[in-house]
């Protein structure tokens, strides 16, 4: 496929799910305030779901407003609030050191500072935190900085595999650097949560249901349907 046509195939699909999701004129609020709030939301999402991730994230924040209250009571204390969200021992000691790390960096805990540097700075400061990898940076740039990024959850590598726009052997980074690559800026944000709403809605792992599939037309792998 050459540039242009892989191009037109992106663009083509992301105007499809929009038709079916969110508008790009209104894509959701995702971001906070603080983003060292969406960097430890995103940690805590990793190996878990949604619900289980904001479950945490809340009582986290109902038991430690602010991020000194964390340190205070000590990583055990941690472990017991984000126990929903899983694997809270391993989760605890990284929120821990990030939030040491954050502290003696920026004297205060928080990564608004990161702000005034270049996006590849950020990413390097970002990624040599523990626990955080690319798709938690991506996040943390996308929502929280508003600096265009492009996620890439299981959602979202399955549907790009499957349409056609990536390798069947392509990483979730892969799949990021593509997107990024060509996805609008202004676009990234709708793009990134509509195919994560596709692909929970209609193109599950298994089962998928492409008789209803809005990306029937552009597809390499829909089923064979009947006229």
């Amino acid at each position: 496929m050459t540039a242009i046509n892989l191009q037109n195939k992106i663009m083509t699909m992301l105007d499809a799910l929009e038709s079916e999701y969110h508008n790009e004129e209104y894509p959701p609020e995702l971001g906070h305030s603080e983003p060292l709030d969406g960097l430890i939301l995103t940690v805590l999402s990793q190996n878990t779901n949604d619900i289980n991730r904001d479950r945490a994230f809340a009582n986290l924040k109902a038991n430690f407003p602010e991020w000194q209250d964390v340190v205070n009571a000590g990583s055990k204390e941690l472990e017991r609030v984000i126990r929903t969200a899983g694997l809270s021992h391993t989760k605890a000691a990284r929120i821990m050191t990030i939030l040491e790390t954050v502290h003696e960096n920026f004297n205060a805990y928080t990564i608004k500072p990161l702000a005034k540097y270049e996006p590849e700075f950020m990413k390097k400061y970002l990624r040599a935190l523990p626990g955080v990898g690319a798709k938690t940076v991506a996040c943390t740039l996308l929502f929280d900085f508003k600096i265009p990024a492009f996620p890439v959850d299981t959602h979202i590598t399955r549907i790009s595999k499957r349409v056609g726009i990536a390798p069947a052997n392509s990483s979730p980074e892969d799949i990021s650097r593509l997107l990024e690559d060509i996805v609008p800026a202004s676009r990234c944000l709708g793009g990134h949560v509509n195919m994560i709403a596709h692909g929970r809605a209609v193109c599950h792992s298994r089962n998928a249901e492409c008789e209803s599939c809005v990306l029937n037309e552009i597809c390499d792998n829909k089923k064979d349907l009947e006229v």
